[in-house]
């Protein structure tokens, strides 16, 4: 099992028949497994933040839903294989230039925010993504306001 993991995060490509032959990049599936964790850093699954990840991946890799459903259940599925996020936050480094990482931070408040509640666990975990993504702790702030604005919740 260590191997495979080894395998899928040192391939750039991922092709799995449960995503409709399609290929999709590993660095897609390590920004929905971040994603992911928000959603499980709280250890209660909210149908809003999983309506909300769909919503992300949608407009990020403009795939079918079945597709987008599919690519985030094997990303859940490597969320639960990974023993550290370093696995997924080495591939955002190696692949996104520093505005795509500030994205992700913003993506990952805005599914923190899709319950109407931050609780401490999701804010830590964004808040270490953001440090192992070299995000700036003033992007770090402005991603969580952008995001509380879209949602227009009365949250600090």
């Amino acid at each position: 099992m260590l191997e495979t993991l080894k395998n899928f995060f040192t391939t750039k490509q991922l092709s799995t028949k449960a995503v409709s032959d399609s290929k999709v990049r590993t660095v897609d599936i390590a920004y929905a497994a971040l994603l992911v964790e928000v959603i499980k850093s709280d250890h209660e699954i909210d149908e809003r933040e999983s309506k909300k990840l769909l919503e992300i991946l949608n407009n990020k890799l403009s795939s079918s839903y079945n597709d987008l459903s599919e690519i985030a259940a094997i990303a859940e599925e490597k969320s639960n294989e990974a023993t550290s996020l370093y696995e997924f936050t080495r591939l955002i480094n190696d692949e996104y230039d520093y505005q795509k990482k500030v994205t992700l931070i913003e993506n990952m408040w805005t599914i923190a925010f899709a319950d109407e509640e931050i609780d401490k666990y999701e804010e830590y975990l964004i808040r270490k993504i953001s440090d192992l993504t070299y995000v700036s702790h003033s992007d770090f702030i402005k991603s969580k306001l952008r995001a509380k604005n879209d949602k227009g919740v009365d949250i600090i």
